[in-house]
């Protein structure tokens, strides 16, 4: 018998205190917050976390059950503390990133030394260093415009490095790097090229969670959705084209695809037909039916599990977000690149960070018995193109991407970005965590993902 969610969240603090407690100043406040506003943890459904992605955790992380527990809620609260450093910082702000065994510090980058007072005012490490997180994104923008005119299969993978405040390109062929790097017109100060033998490859035959079938392939169902009363689920776009007809693990006729972009992006969603019901779960270890608690992004650093068919869990930290991979078939964007290994027969799957769930399996190299990398598409970008709603055991309705709410512009079923503003109950708020909202995560009530602006 699963404990209470009450008892669940004290025990997550127990192990807290147990396991080495990530120090972090409250939130602010709010003159019109509810009287019960959610915290972190809660907000992230951190007691709604599977047993099995606990285990799975403590296997590849080497973690103690109270550290896995533990580090989750330390990575909830990380994320709601960097996102208002993130707004406090405004175009000083260099990035932020968890370390340690349970996420219990975190450290947030300023290019300006008269923020550090500020940054460990939240119980955080400061950093001072020479390049905004602005200016990097800038020039990643830039070398992925000059990819889409230079050739560079030799140098497949680029990224924002907010650790090292720099942008990597991993090359096989260093020539290939300063090629590109050279089409692009960015200052070398910008770049750190790193040698690589990595050339990544669309898994086709991967599988997170439950395997669907179309044609001769095999992939994955990602994570079921909803958009409006129709059901169905997000996957990759290299698995099939709008039109490719699915069929389930059980061969059944199962549904089509609706939308398709690869490359550029690799996301897809297929409707299903009516023998088919969406739930809140992903397929995990042993059979075990994993919750979805919500879409809340984690931060660079923290531990995130995927599901597969054919390696089964398997888990390992976020290294990147805004990743740029190129594959034999072309350069996609905005992709998480992770120490979670994967193998051909997981393609499309499920990626998640406690309950949250993150994104869908792209790519990557390497396999699990040696180790790899994999990438995989954010489940928000997803969600936002094709007005999906992500199915979660937090229960409610579909509300329908983008319904308003009384009294302000805040809308369950919409996604939100760090930094979008909204109005409810005559108050503004800016958001802190891009996530797709909820019935009961309303502004007021989640200060881990909201702030009143």
């Amino acid at each position: 018998m699963l404990p209470t969610p009450q008892r669940r969240v004290a025990a997550a603090c127990a192990a807290v205190a147990a396991a080495g407690a990530l120090v972090l100043a409250g939130l602010p406040g709010s003159a019109t917050a509810s009287p019960s506003p959610l915290s972190p943890a809660e907000s992230a459904a951190v007691d709604k976390t599977s047993p099995g992605v606990l285990k799975a955790m403590q296997r590849d992380l080497g973690l103690t059950s109270a550290q896995a527990e533990a580090r989750l809620v330390n990575e909830a609260e990380a994320g709601a503390v960097a996102g208002t450093l993130q707004n406090a910082l405004g175009r000083d702000f260099a990035g932020a990133w968890v370390h340690g065994a349970t996420s219990a510090r975190l450290t947030v980058a300023t290019t300006d030394s008269g923020d550090v007072p500020a940054i460990e005012a939240r119980g955080a490490r400061a950093a001072v260093v020479d390049h905004s997180v602005a200016q990097l994104d800038a020039a990643k923008a830039r070398l992925d415009r000059a990819a889409r005119r230079t050739a560079h299969r030799d140098a497949p993978v680029w990224y924002v490095d907010v650790r090292s405040n720099a942008v990597v390109v991993r090359a096989v062929k260093s020539g290939a790097a300063k090629s590109l790097v050279s089409a692009s017109g960015v200052d070398a100060s910008l770049i750190r090229v790193e040698k690589s033998t990595e050339r990544p490859r669309p898994l086709y035959d991967l599988v997170g969670g439950e395997a669907y079938y179309m044609g001769g392939g095999r992939c994955s169902i990602g994570f079921p959705i909803t958009k409006g009363t129709q059901q169905g689920f997000a996957t990759a776009g290299h698995c099939g084209r709008a039109g490719t007809a699915t069929s389930g693990y059980n061969q059944v006729a199962q549904g089509t695809f609706q939308a398709s972009i690869f490359p550029g992006n690799d996301m897809a969603w297929v409707a299903t037909n009516t023998q088919w019901t969406a739930t809140p779960y992903v397929k995990g270890q042993g059979g075990q039916r994993v919750g979805v608690g919500g879409s809340t992004q984690s931060p660079v650093g923290a531990s995130i599990c995927r599901s597969g068919s054919t390696t089964g869990w398997h888990c390992g930290t976020i290294s990147q977000h805004n990743t740029s991979v190129t594959y034999p078939e072309g350069t996609i964007s905005g992709v998480t690149r992770t120490t979670v290994c994967a193998e051909p027969g997981d393609s499309g799957g499920s990626y998640i960070s406690g309950s949250q769930a993150q994104g869908v399996t792209s790519g990557g190299s390497g396999n699990c018995s040696s180790g790899g990398t994999t990438y995989h598409q954010p489940i928000n970008p997803l969600l936002q193109q094709y007005g999906l709603t992500l199915k979660t055991t937090g229960g409610g309705g579909d509300p329908g991407p983008g319904d308003p709410e009384p009294g302000g512009t805040w809308a369950a079923g919409k996604v939100y970005a760090a930094g979008d503003t909204v109005t409810y109950g005559g108050s503004t708020y800016r958001c802190l965590q891009g996530h797709q909202a909820q019935p009961g995560w309303e502004p007021p009530s989640t200060p881990a993902l909201w702030q009143q602006a």
